[in-house]
């Protein structure tokens, strides 16, 4: 049985990741900025298989991140597996220039908001989760980028920022932590059917699935899928790279 973090895992990709792990009878620690839910969370794990927590944990505070791992390496002996999937969207163009004059522009706050919780919540998360892996001899870090990181994307500057950091950051622990037998992976999703995209217009989701060679926008568990694997002894000789989960999105389309 593995001790596996998820950050961001009370809902969408997070939630489907802490249950495929629970399928193979795991213990999870699902993070996230709200414990809302956590009874129902914690039923759901047991009646996957597996077991686990619901920590209220704001990844972008250094404090909340290092008790938070202190407290589950504490308490299970080890971290096996950190997935750092907790993220946020703050969309608006860099200049927005209408009929002559400045209409619009992406503010400090949302700037700094979406930088905080999806590039140095990732490293907050990872330099907390490390020390307790390579004292325990080895373990798995996985964090969320997008093939906006790979490709850029209208309206999200600070956004693909924050992907494709996680992608610099990704390469550069592969080198730094792989002596440790700590192996370290990304995984870019492509347009994902969570609540918060279904809850967009018809005409943007459908606009996002003739962008998909699939024809479809991806599931959750697709997602979840990818981690579970990359994670796994099947994944061993994976380490420092980027998984597109994408549906065959390419740049151009």
């Amino acid at each position: 049985m593995r001790t596996v973090i998820v950050t961001g895992g009370a809902a969408g990709i997070g939630r489907a990741t802490a249950l495929r792990f629970a399928r193979a009878g795991d213990w999870v620690s699902v993070w996230d900025v709200s414990d809302v839910g956590a009874s129902t969370l914690l039923v759901e794990l047991s009646a996957a298989g597996g077991s686990g927590e619901l920590r209220k944990v704001d990844v972008s505070d250094s404090a909340s991140v290092e008790a938070a791992a202190s407290a589950v390496a504490a308490s299970r002996g080890r971290i096996d597996v950190l997935v750092n999937n907790a993220g946020i969207v703050r969309d608006a163009q860099l200049v927005k220039w209408k009929e002559g004059a400045l209409a619009g522009q992406m503010s400090d706050k949302d700037f700094d908001a979406v930088i905080g919780v999806n590039l140095k919540g990732v490293f907050l998360c990872t330099r907390a989760a490390v020390p307790h892996m390579i004292r325990a001899g080895g373990g798995v870090i996985l964090s969320a980028s997008s093939v906006v990181g790979l490709y850029g994307n209208f309206g999200q500057t600070n956004y693909v920022a924050t992907k494709a950091g996680v992608i610099g950051m990704t390469q550069v622990w592969a080198r730094e932590l792989g002596k440790f037998g700590i192996r370290v992976n990304a995984v870019a999703p492509g347009f994902i059917a969570t609540e918060i995209l279904k809850a967009m217009p018809e005409k943007i989701i459908q606009g996002m699935v003739a962008r998909t060679p699939l024809g479809r926008m991806g599931k959750p568990e697709d997602i979840a899928e990818a981690y579970f694997w990359l994670a796994s002894d099947a994944a061993s000789f994976v380490h420092g790279t980027t998984l597109s989960v994408d549906g065959g999105i390419v740049t151009g389309t």
